[in-house]
């Protein structure tokens, strides 16, 4: 049996609804047209959004991730850009989301005989987790820059190795050297050690390179590590806002310190402009200035990041 009442209501809101969004008519408005109260209209108008006889979509173009990743192409001259959806600025979620974004870009980049480079730590950590085991020939892995052998605290980089082995069907190429060395001559005698020079120029022959940004804060057990004096790491809070493959860059994407970079052990950033893929992936508030920095310096010419990392950057650069 048809209940009249409700019936009489749903026909009362849907001639308030065309009035109202349709033909633009203020609550005011309507409330002399139908002599009915202003309050009342307002109630009719939430019962309709309630009982879904009207639907309100927000087209916000910042928020459209399609046009979010061509508007990013084109501001900073980029290949592809990859938008993972988030709501919250939650680095863990973030990274899940961006690391299975980025497992999947391999999957259709990867081709038989292709060199991928990696960085290690919590980012590259969730793309290893994501990856999707495949059927390609002949494809090598190598670590792109040091490690934090030392340190009590993990970097990932064992088990980013094993599981970049396991998906890609190979074995991971180690670089086993510290992040920084002591000096720059000491640094140019490691690397012309036979195996060494092989494993550098198996990175800088990598096609595809895939690492991230750490802001300065994320390098205090590095800091604590002794490969760093007291005046460098000052300078590094008061000049750098990250870096890229451990080395620190400004919001421009210059070298904060030369000399630093001389004793850094990994891939040299002129190199990554180099690669076909050139894979920057990283998002969260706290990364904003570093991923800045980054694209500004051209070092790569793939992101993938979250929405409101997309937005920031076209927002407040």
């Amino acid at each position: 049996m048809v209940n009249t009442a409700t019936t009489n209501k749903t026909q009362t809101a849907l001639e308030i609804c065309h009035l109202y969004y349709e033909d633009g008519l203020s609550q005011n408005e309507i409330a002399k047209k139908l002599k009915i109260s202003r309050p009342t209209i307002s109630r009719f108008l939430t019962y309709a959004k309630e009982n879904g006889l009207v639907q309100i979509k927000i087209m916000d173009p910042k928020q459209d991730l399609s046009l979010l990743q061509m508007q990013l192409k084109k501001k900073y001259q980029l290949r592809e850009v990859l938008v993972a959806e988030n709501f919250i600025d939650d680095t863990q979620i973030i990274n899940e989301k961006i690391g299975k974004l980025t497992a999947e870009y391999l999957n259709h980049i990867v081709h038989d005989n292709d060199i991928i480079g990696i960085s290690w730590g919590r980012t590259l950590n969730a793309v290893a987790a994501n990856l999707i085991p495949n059927e390609h020939h002949n494809v090598k892995v190598v670590q792109l820059k040091g490690g934090m052998s030392e340190s009590d605290l993990s970097d990932y980089a064992n088990d980013i190795n094993r599981k970049f082995a396991q998906a890609f069907h190979t074995n991971t190429i180690n670089l086993p050297l510290p992040t920084f060395l002591d000096n720059a001559i000491t640094k140019d005698i490691v690397i012309k050690d036979k195996f060494i020079h092989q494993i550098y120029e198996t990175g800088m022959q990598s096609n595809i390179a895939i690492y991230t940004t750490g802001t300065v804060q994320d390098h205090e057990e590095l800091f604590g590590l002794g490969y760093l004096n007291h005046p460098e790491i000052d300078s590094l809070h008061q000049r750098a806002v990250g870096d890229i493959v451990s080395r620190f860059i400004d919001e421009e994407g210059h070298i904060v310190n030369p000399e630093l970079d001389d004793r850094t052990i990994g891939i040299d950033l002129e190199n990554l402009r180099q690669k076909d893929y050139s894979i920057l992936v990283a998002g969260a508030k706290k990364k904003l200035i570093s991923i800045h920095g980054a694209l500004t310096g051209r070092y790569a010419n793939v992101l993938i990041t979250d929405k409101q990392t997309a937005v920031d950057l076209l927002d407040k650069y």
